[in-house]
């Protein structure tokens, strides 16, 4: 019993904040302001709590496993909620619902640490399962928005979709291996063309999720019309704990085909930088912006995971915890004028200097971050995930790499020079932040300044990996 508390205490934990709200809703209930403080110091705890009583091992016949770095993984995740429930409490504090809709996102999260503790493809469906279908909804949580109403269908369709391909590939890889544990399918694969067959179907569904281009066109609109609580989760941990199992299936599940999928890798890595990158200049919408932005980090996330060693492992890990700080820093400021203005344009944003500079530097910050400017965190994530691709890769898909980083340069400064340079007859208002508004974007800024300044960081990671 100590070994199933220990191995599971991410889990756990979560479970009892869950359980804890349910009988909050079912009794007398709260008062938005209070309930919000009481989940943020919940999911303080949870994130402390993280760091200790540690233990590698599995349960429930190699079924369940846990190791240092799936714990670190785990940490990243729940940092990132903790970060999401203060950077949005202007909007939580209102919501009809907030009960349900921490219910929900904490069910998600919880269907997210089992997904990366999996280590059968039973559990990993049905927790892929438990982390998508609480989403699709969070994203219908503005009820009386019909755009809401529209991102929530075009995500459960979508969902539907990656589901049924996932399960088809997953029934084929079971047919052809007799198993469907982790650990005896790489023994059992010879690269036959139906086995090749359904592990396209398995990618296929990671792609999906991933929004990886061609399977990408349903996030734009699901970015847009959910509320920037929920874009945030899709765009930031959501996306964060799909690549974290992905990188898992191919390293070592599927790591006897590494070179089918490293050419799928690498064709998918440069459709989805390059698409990522056109769309995002076109838009206007800061939702949209941000959403063809996560796309083309996602393209980059993929050329680390090309190399196929260790170095990609750790290079993928450490720029999703950038990659943390900085989205979740342009959608706190995002989630805190829309709230507050109503305004979510990029031409809105023009002249904000001068009446929020404070929110215009966390902007800049995290934008340089995401376009891998120095000294920002940034660009030495995607410095390592280069360099990690580069230990397979050809000249010239680094080269399409490095030339996509500087295309990002050009719509990411185009939102801050509209915000520091360009004049607006009617800028937005001063905006009034909450203490735990502004003490979110302080956690993210220094987090954007100092992870990439701090390299025992990255020393750490490569450990656990």
């Amino acid at each position: 019993m100590n070994e199933f508390f220990t191995l599971m205490k991410s889990e756990l934990v979560i479970t009892a904040i869950i359980f804890l709200l349910l009988f909050i809703k079912i009794g007398k209930g709260m008062k938005n302001d209070s309930l919000l403080s009481l989940v943020q110091a919940l999911l303080l705890i949870n994130f402390i709590v993280g760091f200790f009583f540690n233990k590698e091992g599995n349960l429930f016949g190699d079924m369940f496993y846990t190791s240092s770095l799936i714990v670190f993984q785990k940490n990243i995740l729940s940092l990132g909620v903790y970060l999401i429930s203060l950077l949005c409490s202007d909007w939580l504090k209102k919501t009809e619902h907030l009960p349900e809709f921490f219910i929900l996102m904490l069910s998600a999260l919880l269907g997210m640490f089992l997904m990366i503790s999996s280590g059968n493809l039973l559990i990993f469906y049905l927790s892929l399962e438990l982390a998508t279908i609480p989403v699709a909804a969070m994203a219908n949580f503005d009820l009386h928005k019909k755009r809401s109403s529209e991102g929530a269908m075009k995500m459960i369709l979508s969902s539907a979709f990656s589901s049924g391909i996932l399960l088809f590939g997953i029934s084929l890889i079971y047919g052809i291996t007799g198993t469907l544990s982790f650990a005896a399918i790489p023994g059992q694969l010879d690269g036959s063309t139906l086995q090749i067959l359904g592990f396209v179907f398995l990618v296929a569904a990671f792609a999906f999720k991933l929004s990886i281009v061609p399977f990408h066109l349903w996030t734009a609109d699901v970015y847009e019309g959910s509320p920037v609580a929920v874009t945030a989760f899709l765009s930031v941990i959501s996306k964060g704990s799909i690549a974290f199992i992905f990188i898992t299936a191919l390293y070592k599940v599927f790591a006897p085909m590494q070179d089918v999928w490293y050419m799928m890798l690498v064709i998918f890595a440069i459709i989805t930088m390059v698409i990522g990158n056109l769309f995002a200049i076109r838009q206007q919408n800061i939702k949209r912006f941000l959403a063809f932005s996560s796309i083309a980090q996602v393209g980059f996330i993929l050329v680390g995971m090309s190399s196929g060693s260790n170095i990609g492992i750790t290079a993928v890990v450490y720029f999703i915890l950038i990659y943390t700080f900085s989205n979740l820093a342009a959608f706190g400021v995002a989630a805190v004028i829309a709230e507050q203005t109503g305004k979510e344009n990029i031409d809105d944003y023009k002249g904000l200097y001068k009446t929020n500079p404070f929110l215009c530097w966390i902007l800049a910050l995290a934008l340089f971050s995401l376009a891998g400017i120095p000294p920002t965190a940034g660009f030495f994530g995607k410095l390592f995930l280069i360099t990690a691709g580069a230990t397979k890769a050809s000249f010239t898909f680094i080269i399409i790499a490095a030339l996509n980083m500087i295309i990002s340069l050009y719509y990411y400064l185009r939102v801050i020079r509209a915000a520091f340079m360009d004049k607006n007859e009617s800028p937005i208002g001063k905006i009034k932040l909450g203490i735990a508004v502004k003490l979110g974007l302080i956690i993210c800024a220094a987090g954007i300044l100092l992870v990439g300044l701090f390299s025992w960081i990255y020393d750490y990671i490569n450990s656990l990996s």
